[in-house]
């Protein structure tokens, strides 16, 4: 195990959504007067739907006093280095040295293509990022009096000149999962901030620490420069998961998925104190400091389970402090945009939903859009009661609110999506670009076949197995055989819902080339709308139950 000796930071992963501009910086106020160190936001430049993240990082440093802010991570391919490198340096002496840089080699070509930028490989994104780095760095490097020039492939400054200085020594975290990257994190970065949903297992963090560990020290630096950072998802937050995660698993940076005031206040007041106190004791016990390491007590990791799980079944002596019912886990949501359901397309307001286990539903209010039909409503099979006595956990309630969240994020998205395909309509936005701004909403990415809960939560719960063989739908069947009807049912929506994502992509095409295109497009977009609120509350009218009652239990998936 590992313990790289830095003091915690504890912040929030907030959503910059372009829907409600207020409640996001009232988020990021919120995590400070909650006693966060720490407030980023996801950026997106191509995503219509995002408040530009820069711009929302300068109007934030101007509404709080104390906590330092960051893009998590900032989309290098359209974000020119040295500009950034001045941008962020500003940025800094405006708020009094409260700026990191966290940035990131770039995904979602097509989108970033449609900006502009240029379509890069994995290993050209890496040279990239390192040409960047050395050119951001050359810019705050004030003290020597040369022009800075930098002849790279993708990124070239030729003479410019250096500055301003930096407030503070900006930190710069950077976004990494494959060894060649990581290598490159251990020989320049002062950071490396991964997503816990794209980690299959504890192995993954520790692997990723190694790679980094040798990189650096090959480059003379010792492994402890770099800050070890993570995004963590809902069932990560519990102070025993946490302190395990910084005393056995090197992490100091704690950033938190999701946009809940109240649980951003819980985090702040309740579990960072008492994570960082564990943490204390478990140092001062040991007599260690930076760096030190020592062999696992546990032993490798089951790949198979959720890292929560696997945090626990092995506690530490000496560790504690946690948060028991009614703690973070029921209180969290995704880290994905949001909106109530009131907000969305066909949605109602919780409160004409009856709560199941703590967890409320949202309804099918019935208004439909499409003289079309995929499937009849009235044949739908239903789960059956749970038995008298049935009782519901905090973990489990925790799972079945995830779902309704994550939900709650494709209704947002499909409110964008009617919104670029009006765009395309009234002519705002060619075909092309929506096409790109379509395909890097979840909804497109999703494998429906499996439904979106589990594009998400099961990609963390299930490690290195793959989503077909272990997701959420055969585990309900197994441990509550009465719902095999609901799951086949479900399943089979979920492929009707993948051919009309593929209807609304063709309708984009042929909106360019058909003279009947904006009636195909408008049909297109309004069965999209219809079939996919219908399918999301029918799953959460079955299943939050039986999610509440029964959890996700690694050892029985």
């Amino acid at each position: 195990m590992t313990d790289y000796g830095h003091d915690l930071l504890l912040g929030s992963f907030v959503t910059p959504s372009a829907q409600d501009p207020d409640a996001v910086v009232g988020l990021a106020v919120a995590s400070e007067e909650a006693g966060l160190d720490l407030v980023t936001f996801q950026d997106h430049p191509y995503q219509a739907g995002f408040l530009d993240t820069w711009t929302l990082l300068t109007w934030v440093a101007a509404r709080t006093d104390r906590v330092q802010l960051a893009g998590n991570v900032l989309n290098l391919p359209l974000r020119q280095p040295a500009v950034l490198a001045r941008s962020a340096a500003s940025l800094d002496l405006l708020s009094g040295g409260r700026v990191a840089l966290g940035l990131g080699a770039g995904g979602f070509w097509d989108a970033i293509e449609a900006m502009g930028g240029a379509r890069l490989t994995p290993g050209e994104s890496v040279v990239a990022l390192e040409e960047a780095l050395e050119i951001i760095r050359g810019i705050w490097a004030t003290e020597d009096r040369a022009p800075l020039r930098v002849d790279g492939t993708h990124h070239r400054v030729r003479g410019a000149k250096r500055g301003p200085t930096p407030a503070h020594e900006i930190p710069v975290w950077v976004g990494a999962y494959k060894p060649r990257m990581l290598r490159l994190v251990g020989a320049r970065a002062d950071g490396w901030l991964p997503s816990l949903p794209y980690l299959r297992s504890l192995d993954d963090l520790d692997r990723g620490n190694a790679v980094i560990d040798a990189a650096a020290l090959e480059a003379g630096r010792d492994p402890s420069a770099v800050r070890r950072l993570l995004n963590v998802t809902p069932a990560e937050l519990d102070v025993e998961v946490l302190t395990r995660l910084a005393l056995d698993h090197g992490v100091a940076g704690f950033i938190a998925m999701g946009d809940d005031p109240r649980a951003l206040t819980l985090l702040g007041r309740e579990i960072a104190p008492a994570v960082r106190d564990a943490v204390a004791v478990a140092r001062a016990s040991r007599g260690s400091g930076a760096g030190s390491a020592e062999p696992s007590s546990s032993g490798p990791s089951d790949g198979a389970a959720p890292l929560a799980q696997a945090l626990r079944s092995s506690p530490r002596a000496g560790v504690t402090a946690r948060v028991e019912a009614g703690g973070p886990s029921s209180a969290y949501g995704t880290g994905s945009p949001t909106s109530s359901s009131a907000d969305a397309p066909g949605g109602s307001a919780p409160s004409a939903a009856k709560a199941v286990a703590g967890v409320t539903p949202t309804p099918d209010d019935g208004v439909r859009h499409s003289s079309r039909a995929v499937w009849r409503e009235d044949d739908r099979p239903t789960a059956p009661p749970p038995p008298p006595g049935t009782t519901h956990s905090p973990t489990g309630r925790a799972v079945a609110q995830h779902l309704v969240d994550v939900h709650d994020h494709l209704r947002s998205e499909l409110a964008e999506l009617r919104r670029v395909a009006e765009q395309v309509l009234d002519g705002g936005l060619d075909a092309g670009a929506a096409r790109s701004a379509v395909n890097a909403m979840t909804l497109r990415q999703n494998a429906w076949v499996l439904g979106a809960y589990c594009a998400t939560y099961c990609r963390t719960v299930t490690g290195h197995h793959t989503l077909e063989d272990r997701s959420i739908l055969p585990y309900l069947r197994r441990v509550e055989p009465g719902l095999e009807p609901v799951v086949d049912r479900l399943k089979a929506e979920h492929v009707d819902i993948h051919h009309v994502l593929e209807d609304v992509d063709a309708a984009l095409v042929r909106f360019v080339t058909d003279d009947d295109g904006a009636a195909v497009l408008r049909e297109a977009v309004d069965l999209l709308t219809d079939v996919l609120l219908s399918h999301l509350s029918y799953e959460e009218r079955e299943l939050v139950e039986p999610l509440a009652r029964f959890g996700m239990a690694p050892g029985q998936v």
